[in-house]
């Protein structure tokens, strides 16, 4: 087939069947809910005292910063998601404009984001509750077997709720959203109003603290930046996909989606940062303790690394409302209010968790539906939900809980990943806006051909602010997904199963190994090695090509197409990867701050560009726009 824009490639939709059995019954509010529950989870419950911990005072900064740079990816997907309503359409997108390479290696790395958030959030509630049961969580945060098992039992109540149906769990989502508006909202008004030391803000060297006393070891405004995606600043923010992922089972998802997504991250934004101020001006340095070889010291004022160590950790808001040097009423109101938050630290981060629980499962749903996974995974249950998608991502959600069992090491893993993927918002926007002019759209964003690059270049900019240890092992998880290409959906465009099942099992263990390897020469990732960046560097180029070699050798030419629209996609992990490397956050910091960042938001442009030239009108789009012309 072919069109004034040309060829169209093979990609197709295999869930569109599916996506008719799927009950259309969320709301307006409910989808704002569902976004503004993604939002405000275990974030406000430990984002505060992480991002203090790296960027003291300036803190307040990162949130500011990271909302502005998420609300140009939200205004993106607010057009995307109102054109093409869809469940698990983040993960749908890049296959519509791209075809099925591109399309798989962003739907894996989003795949391993979204099936670990539920880890996530039954982890923060087990680690806030560990400040009455004793036991569940180890002094450094990580959690007990005892924890463990306890988030286990968590992970397993998410998946009840998300099976009952969107009608039941829509309801219960937007009741609850309320509580976590308000419980946070009132917790800034208590300790800014009774418990503020505004000196805090300066301590530490300045309102930037010195590079000795922040936990990012670096001065100036680059810990403002590297705490955005390590801290939980991003983390926090990304909620706002829920409107998007849980489209395809809303009443108008047209005119609901944007109203969802633009919301959710405005309230997100005003939230947060007050919290950021409140939580640094609450902080009484004297009562501030951490523990050396068993034995309880006390920290130095300003000392704004030891925060990450200290006895906030369980609990911040928690500890500082019991602890906190009161007078007369407010020491009965600090200490109902403390009994309060230990409620919501059941409850904001359970609603968060059983979101994601739904939102993990229509991501396998959108695995599926791009033809990646069986067609298992769309099979719709009586409750109108896609069960073994939700099965699957709740089994991979406990897996996830065994290497990264606290809340700190799996946010900076999941933030990078997710943004990585995030970068498909602005291109998609301006790929789609070529490709499919007469795709129907309620929500038409003004400026696109401005907010579409910069879209792109906030995602890549807060990658790149990962720092190059987070950055190897996003990396390295998304090459890890090729295993799984040549084990099913390599077979499915037309690769031999003599030749893709032994190719995958080569892939396994040369990404295996060659990590491993890096990691031992870097010993592990804190020292620099340019010998072994250059080694592992080539190991996955050369990985690449001879992937996309055998895949091009024999498939069909439609395949090629998608191929060909793939390329980018791989230069830009490869240019972002050893930038970081190179840059101020890297191992070999030759390139100094701000100049690195001058030269990642290049790097990232130039790709935005290649990746929108690249784009082309899909079998999938074509479909989508027959589905939705006028009768």
């Amino acid at each position: 087939m072919s069109n004034s824009k040309g060829q169209i490639g093979g990609a197709r939709d295999y869930g569109t069947g599916s996506d008719r059995l799927l009950r259309r019954s969320l709301n307006k509010w409910e989808l704002l809910f569902l976004s503004v529950g993604g939002v405000i989870g275990s974030g406000w419950l430990f984002g505060a005292l992480y991002t203090a911990s790296y960027a003291g005072g300036a803190g307040v900064l990162s949130w500011v910063v990271a909302g502005i740079l998420v609300m140009f990816v939200g205004l993106a997907y607010g057009e995307l998601g109102a054109a093409i309503p869809k469940s698990g359409g983040i993960v749908r997108y890049p296959h519509y404009t791209h075809g099925g390479v591109t399309g798989y290696v962003i739907t894996w790395a989003y795949f391993l984001s979204a099936a670990s958030v539920p880890a996530i959030e039954a982890t923060a509630t087990i680690t806030y509750l560990s400040a009455l049961i004793p036991g569940l969580i180890y002094p450094n945060g990580v959690l007990t077997p005892l924890g463990i098992v306890s988030a286990y039992i968590i992970l397993i109540l998410f998946f009840f709720l998300q099976y009952a149906g969107v009608g039941i769990m829509g309801k219960i989502t937007h009741g609850v959203g309320w509580w976590k508006l308000i419980v946070p909202a009132i917790t800034v008004v208590f300790l800014m109003a009774f418990y503020f030391h505004p000196a805090n803000f300066t301590m530490g060297g300045g309102f930037f603290p010195s590079a000795s006393m922040n936990a990012s070891g670096f001065s100036g405004f680059a810990p403002v930046l590297y705490a955005i995606p390590t801290t939980g600043v991003i983390f926090s923010y990304l909620g706002f996909r829920q409107a998007v992922e849980y489209g395809g089972e809303g009443r108008n998802p047209q005119k609901d989606i944007p109203f969802a997504v633009i919301g959710a991250l405005i309230i997100g934004i005003l939230i947060y940062t007050l919290l950021q101020v409140a939580f640094t001006g609450a902080i009484d340095w004297s009562l501030v303790t951490v523990k050396v070889h068993n034995v309880t010291e006390a920290v130095t004022p300003g000392n704004w690394t030891a925060l990450g160590s200290s006895n906030l950790v369980s609990g911040p808001y928690y500890t500082i409302m019991t602890s906190a040097k009161v007078l007369g009423p407010i020491v009965s109101l600090f200490a109902i209010w403390s009994f309060i938050l230990l409620i919501d630290a059941v409850l904001s981060p359970s609603g968060t968790g059983w979101i994601y629980v739904g939102t993990a499962g229509r991501t396998v749903y959108g695995f599926a539906s791009n033809g990646y996974l069986p067609g298992l995974f769309l099979k719709v249950g009586k409750t109108r939900v896609p069960v073994f998608a939700l099965i699957a991502a709740t089994i991979i959600a406990a897996v996830f809980m065994l290497p990264f069992p606290s809340w700190e090491s799996l946010v900076g893993f999941i933030s990078s990943a997710t943004v990585f993927t995030y970068i498909m918002g602005g291109i998609g926007l301006e790929t789609l806006r070529k490709t499919a002019p007469g795709l129907k759209r309620s929500f038409k964003l003004p400026a696109a051909k401005i907010i579409a690059p910069i879209a792109t270049l906030a995602s890549g900019l807060i990658v790149y602010w990962s720092g190059f240890a987070t950055l190897f092992y996003v990396v390295t998880a998304i090459f890890l997904g090729f295993p799984i290409f040549f084990g099913y959906y390599a077979v499915r465009l037309g690769v031999p199963k003599k030749m893709a099942y032994p190719l995958g099992v080569i892939d396994l263990a040369v990404i295996l190994l060659s990590a491993y390897s890096f990691d031992i020469a870097t010993t592990g990732l804190s020292a620099g090695n340019t010998i072994a960046l250059i080694l592992y560097t080539l190991m996955m180029v050369g990985l690449s090509l001879a992937n996309i070699t055998i895949l091009w050798i024999f498939t069909s030419e439609d395949v090629r197409k998608e191929i060909k629209a793939s390329y980018w996609v791989f230069g830009f992990i490869f240019a972002i990867f050893l930038l970081s490397y190179f840059g101020a956050l890297g191992l070999n910091p030759v390139i100094p701050f701000p100049t690195d960042v001058v030269i990642a938001a290049i790097i990232v442009l130039i790709f935005h560009y290649l990746a929108v030239k690249s784009g082309f009108r899909t079998e999938a789009i074509e479909d989508i726009i027959e589905e939705t012309k006028e009768p």
